[in-house]
């Protein structure tokens, strides 16, 4: 079994045990939808790390844009209940990238690419996104692509 799972579950069990209501619900959430993508496709596999990793970037996004709605309806208590959760979450996600440190990945694949102007947003992408891998989220690294090609 994965590290991160297994200190997810250990987790569980403390959150259980504290009688922290939040982290409970949250986690498991999140190994809710770890089993879910385990038990996808064809055959039954475990997960590694990594893409547990994407799966809880895709459940924090998730939170993130729910809180957003919710706020915009006026519901503030339901948003921040999706904050708190998202909170825990990243948690368990890795540090995100600074913008300083994502202008230079970008600009390290466009070299290494030699890629010149918007048509090679596709090119550079390809090679930045394994590097950033749960770092920074997808549209942040579009945004800063297509600035650095366009400027």
């Amino acid at each position: 079994m994965s590290a991160l799972k297994d200190r997810l579950k250990a987790d569980l069990t403390t959150s259980l045990k504290a009688r922290d209501d939040i982290r409970l619900r949250t986690i498991r959430m999140a190994l809710a939808a770890i089993n879910v993508e385990e038990v996808a496709g064809k055959a039954v596999r475990e997960l590694s790390d990594d893409e547990i990793v994407k799966v809880l970037t895709k459940e924090a996004k998730k939170r993130r844009e729910a809180a957003e709605a919710f706020a915009g309806a006026g519901r503030e208590e339901q948003a921040k209940a999706e904050l708190e959760e998202q909170a825990v979450l990243e948690e368990y996600l890795p540090a995100q990238l600074s913008d300083a440190e994502l202008a230079a990945l970008v600009d390290e694949a466009i070299a290494e690419t030699g890629a010149a102007g918007p048509q090679a947003m596709g090119q550079v992408m390809k090679v930045v996104n394994p590097k950033v891998a749960g770092r920074a989220e997808g549209g942040r690294v579009a945004a800063a692509v297509k600035a650095r090609l366009a400027g």
